[in-house]
Order: C-alpha cells, then sequence, then structure tokens
C-alpha cells in the first residue's frame, strides 16, 4: 500500500532523515536554552532598574541579540562557514548545522527570556532582597520558577523555529527532512517524498507545540 501511494519513498532514508533533524533540532535546544536564559538574565539585570543596572553592557548585549535575530538563517549559515569549518572540521551533515542553529535561534530565546522575566511580580524580588536572599537564590528560587511558564512557551516557539531552520540548512547539505525534501523530492521531481517530509515535519512541530502547551499549563499557577 505505502509502495503504491508513494512510489519513491525509502523508509530507512525517510527514518535517517527524521533522526538527522530530530538531533539537530534537540543538541541546537539544549544549547539554545542554556545559552539564552544567561544571556536573558544579563539583559534583564543589567537592564534600566534592574537590580545591577548597568547601560553600557546591557546596549553592547542588546544590540549583539538584535543583529543576529535579525539576520535571515540562509544568510547566517554562510557567513559562519569559516567558524563552522574551523570548529567542526566540514560544513556538511547535521553537525556543521549545530553553530548556525545555535547562533540563530539563542539571541531569540534571550529576547523572550528577558520579556518573561520582566513580567515576574516586582513585589516578589523587592522582598526577596530586603530578606537577604544572594543573587544566585534570587535567580534560581525567585526569577527563573516565577518566569517559568514564559520560559517554557518560549523555548516551545524556539524549538518550532528550530525545526523550520534544520529544514533550511538541510538544503545547503546540512541532512535532516529538510535535506531529503530537497534532494530525493524536489530536484528528483518525486513530489510524494517531498509531501511525506513536509507532514513529518509539521508532525514533529505539532508535537512540540503540545508537549510545550501542556507544561506551561501545568507551571503556570494563575
Amino acid at each position: 500500500m505505502t509502495e503504491t501511494l508513494f512510489p519513491h519513498l525509502k523508509l530507512d532514508q525517510l527514518w535517517a532523515a527524521t533522526s538527522e533533524t530530530l538531533y539537530m533540532t534537540s543538541l541546537a535546544g539544549v544549547a539554545t536554552f542554556v545559552l539564552g536564559i544567561v544571556l536573558g538574565l544579563v539583559l534583564f539585570l543589567t537592564a534600566r532598574g534592574g537590580l545591577f543596572q548597568n547601560r553600557t553592557l546591557y546596549s553592547v548585549i542588546s544590540l549583539l541579540v538584535n543583529v543576529f535575530r535579525s539576520i535571515p538563517f540562509i544568510i547566517l549559515i554562510v557567513l559562519l562557514i569559516p567558524f563552522t569549518k574551523t570548529l567542526i572540521g566540514t560544513i556538511l551533515g547535521a553537525n556543521a548545522a549545530l553553530p548556525a542553529l545555535i547562533v540563530g535561534a539563542a539571541p531569540f530565546y534571550a529576547r523572550l527570556v528577558e520579556i518573561g522575566l520582566r513580567e515576574v511580580d516586582k513585589g516578589v524580588i523587592e522582598a526577596s532582597r530586603s530578606m537577604g536572599a544572594r543573587l544566585s537564590t534570587l535567580i534560581f528560587r525567585v526569577l527563573l520558577p516565577e518566569s517559568s511558564p514564559a520560559l517554557v512557551s518560549g523555548i516551545t516557539v524556539t524549538l518550532i523555529a528550530l525545526v523550520s531552520y534544520s529544514a533550511m540548512a538541510g538544503v545547503i547539505g546540512a541532512g535532516g527532512l529538510g535535506n531529503l525534501a530537497y534532494l530525493e523530492g524536489f530536484q528528483r521531481n518525486h513530489g510524494d517524498v517531498t509531501l511525506v517530509a513536509t507532514v513529518t515535519i509539521l508532525l514533529i512541530v505539532f508535537i512540540i507545540q503540545f508537549l510545550g502547551d501542556v507544561i506551561t499549563t501545568r507551571l503556570d499557577k494563575r
């Protein structure tokens, strides 16, 4: 039945491409989450009215975040080719896509983290400070827990963006479902392969969104 509906589709190729997409998304997602949290915290703490207000530091980091967040991903991949080749040793394959994925997504998530932290009740922050809470206590027991619904919602959006980025990276040799859809589907005029690759990407996105919504709902105490 499968061979009749999708005559050009090879299940082993589909599985390999799906695994590569999940690999790129998950590793880049973890790195993006960590870097985004760090950058977002720095932006929040050094912003005007922040606990460690520093206009110069905030301006520099904010500028870098805005620049890398604004560069179209396909152009970012090209710009990072020398860096990727030095770091990974090649510009082809799933690992070669990771630097561009992280650099493209981390600034985006950092801004979402900053926005989420701003939504934390200032009264809670001031109460913690008045009780002599250390910075580490303030961050890990107040800021991050109180903003956790926004942080999860933000990483959900970012992971979906990473799936899209990985598909674009696949067009220039990074592997994954984007590579399958382009090489085996578009270039060989196999519409069935393109269709299945697209549907698989959509399923991954739907699953990420569903899980993100469930976790966000459970964390939201309002």
